[in-house]
């Protein structure tokens, strides 16, 4: 669901970095707003809950960077920068996430992300990271970028097979919902689709993976990252 907070913060003359917090954990949201608000030259002005949210208060409040998790229920964080960014190409996304997974970190930059911060490390770098995207500078946590420079250099191909690769954007948005238990007239009504149009998505899914139930199409999205991912 959403949460949406604005501040009024002083930026002491000078315009601060105007930040959008998405993440589903509230306590996460609340470390981090304490931590970001103590630099002067940066104001949280939102926070949204889930990633369907996230593009509503975005538009709203149109914030310079987007703090992204990417394990967000009703839509994960990959698909939410991707829309976010067609909507809005001014807005900076930094991602955050507990994993470190090569295949995760591709995705979200081919999405839009100009940042990615590993959560453990989060309140030492998100200042920095936020810094970053602003001045059109590309930060990867220092912990994950020598892991991907070495898969860089020696080209390790990625895995085509993916759901990211193999689903359109519209299928992983039926799909996630699917595994997080929605029934077809609910995941219809949410993505403003009619029910059949639901069944043939679902359908298409089952045939192009070769799964037979919802519960594989759930297992499937879990490991893929499509929903669930930190969870």
């Amino acid at each position: 669901m959403t949460g949406m907070t604005t501040t009024t913060q002083s930026s002491n003359g000078r315009k601060p970095i105007r930040i959008l917090l998405a993440d589903d954990h509230q306590i996460v949201r609340q470390g981090l707003r304490s931590m970001l608000e103590h630099n002067p030259d940066i104001m949280v002005v939102g926070e949204a809950a889930d990633g369907r949210a996230v593009l509503d208060v975005a538009e709203q409040l149109k914030p310079d960077v987007v703090v992204m998790d990417i394990g967000m229920p009703q839509l994960n964080g990959v698909d939410a920068t991707r829309q976010l960014i067609a909507k809005l190409p001014n807005t900076h996304v930094v991602a955050l996430s507990m994993h470190t997974d090569r295949r995760f970190i591709v995705e979200i930059f081919k999405a839009g992300a100009k940042g990615y911060v590993v959560k453990d490390s989060a309140f030492h770098e998100l200042a920095a990271a936020v810094r970053a995207v602003v001045s059109k500078r590309v930060y990867l946590s220092p912990r994950i970028a020598g892991e991907v420079m070495d898969n860089v250099a020696s080209e390790t191909p990625l895995d085509e097979s993916s759901a990211f690769s193999r689903l359109s954007g519209r299928q992983r948005e039926v799909l996630q919902l699917i595994a997080e238990g929605k029934t077809t007239k609910e995941i219809a009504y949410q993505l403003g689709l009619c029910v059949k149009t639901v069944e043939t998505h679902r359908a298409r899914m089952m045939e192009s993976l070769n799964l037979y139930t919802v519960a594989d199409l759930t297992r499937y999205a879990i490991r893929e990252g499509v929903s669930g991912l930190e969870r």
